[in-house]
């Protein structure tokens, strides 16, 4: 029997999020902390050297889901200009949500 895309809608994800825009030296990292911690997410928010902010955040998909649409809503500190994702299963090898 094959499986339904819904039979692991529980399992944790990890989602991987690279920022364009101005997000660096605005609050941005902070502001994605706040809404990760919010939504019961891990993970980290990094700078990256050519100015883009770095997301990994894993936990349930439809949270990690509701964080992409946050960071793409246009209500975040800066200006985003692209979000560019990618997902994976969850690792397990992060606790607490942290700025990097």
């Amino acid at each position: 029997m094959s499986e339904s895309p819904h039979d692991h809608a529980g399992d944790p994800v990890r989602l991987s999020a690279w920022v364009h825009g101005h997000v660096q030296g605005v609050g941005f990292r902070w502001w994605t902390r706040s809404r990760a911690l919010e939504s019961g997410l891990t993970g980290y928010a990094r700078n990256a050297p050519d100015g883009r902010v770095h997301v990994i955040a894993e936990g349930p998909r439809e949270r990690c889901e509701r964080l992409l649409e946050l960071l793409r809503s246009g209500t975040t500190p800066g200006r985003v200009s692209l979000v560019v994702e990618s997902w994976e299963p969850a690792r397990g090898d992060l606790t607490g949500f942290e700025e990097r």
